[in-house]
């Protein structure tokens, strides 16, 4: 093989000459590579960076039916967009699924109705909020509609005050009965009741299901039935039922009763929450592709309650009433992508 000498910057021959007897294969050889290489770097600059893989994102479940609906829908649009695996875990709202979360147990909460602001987890960022998911939340004591037309005073709190027997069940003896919530939702009735000074006795049917089963079955009988209740929920459309009025909110109004106090401090309406999406530190920096779709995720009350009617009230799967969902709603998940 006949000898090719190469001159670099500081040979006496001009920058990148080559002296050789072959010139000619060895120019196209060169001219060769060069064109290979420009083009690799053209079809790299026309299909762009290599997007990253999104791998394994963790939803959690709350045990609330609006709660399924914003979990299965967001999980099928990353399984089916962005080919994510997505596990599904059941953690109690607040503080577990916020340890879980700084755990590196989950990766994203949907709905956090305003459990995380003031928390160590907040202040340590290990738990950081992308927003609200565009639904408000409303929480306060319900009534039948037929009830309130019985007795119209029961439109505010000031109404039950002597009336509270109207309320009576076989719990209650010969108080009212007040059936609360979940006693895993963040709430203040016992001391509402007591900061109101009201004569009636917080009952708990246990989780959500056992309490909508209570109340529900009241209503069918068309019986007086009090309870803690909120709104966005599909059953609202179902069930006419009324929100009684509670005391005006001030700046020193205390709405988790777990945290004790003066109960005249609680004894004011719930606060309207934001709907915020949380995710944990580590996902945050993991730069999954995930991040984006759940930062533009949002809708509204009644897509929310569409799905959840049709997981509860329709006994549809969760992933068959999410993928009903989002083949109907193209537009709003294109826009999520974006």
């Amino acid at each position: 093989m006949r000898e090719c000498h190469v001159f670099r910057k500081d040979d006496e021959k001009e920058d990148g000459m080559l002296d050789c007897l072959d010139r000619g294969r060895v120019r196209l050889v060169g001219l060769g590579l060069v064109v290979a290489t420009a083009l690799v770097l053209v079809a790299g600059a026309i299909a762009g960076p290599r997007a990253a893989a999104c791998g394994d994102v963790v939803l959690n479940e709350n045990s609330w039916v609006g709660s399924t609906a914003n979990v299965y829908v967001l999980k099928n649009v990353l399984e089916s967009k962005l080919k994510c695996k997505v596990k599904v875990l059941n953690i109690t709202e607040g503080q577990p699924s916020f340890q879980a979360m700084a755990d590196g147990k989950i990766d994203v909460v949907l709905e956090d109705w305003q459990n995380l602001p003031g928390t160590p987890y907040e202040k340590s960022k290990s738990v950081v909020s992308l927003g609200g998911n565009g639904i408000t939340g409303v929480i306060g004591w319900y009534i039948p509609r037929y009830l309130l037309q019985q007795y119209p005073a029961f439109k505010t709190w000031q109404g039950l005050k002597g009336k509270e027997s109207v309320f009576k069940s076989p719990e209650s003896g010969s108080q009212g009965m007040f059936l609360g919530g979940d006693p895993s939702y963040v709430q203040k009735d016992r001391a509402l009741i007591k900061g109101l000074g009201l004569n009636l006795k917080h009952v708990v049917a246990g989780a959500e299901p056992a309490q909508v089963a209570r109340w529900t079955q009241l209503y069918k009988q068309k019986k007086p039935v009090l309870f803690y209740w909120y709104d966005p929920q599909y059953l609202n459309a179902q069930y006419q039922v009324v929100q009684v009025q509670l005391p005006k909110r001030s700046a020193s109004c205390k709405d988790d009763e777990k945290k004790g106090g003066d109960a005249k401090q609680y004894a004011c309406s719930y606060p309207s929450y934001r709907l915020d999406k949380l995710v944990s530190k580590e996902f945050l920096a993991s730069g999954s592709p995930a991040l984006k779709l759940i930062r533009n995720f949002k809708w509204t009350s009644k897509d929310q309650n569409f799905v959840a009617n049709l997981i509860s009230g329709k006994k549809q799967s969760k992933d068959k009433a999410a993928a009903a969902w989002v083949k109907a709603n193209g537009k709003t998940v294109n826009a999520w992508m974006k």
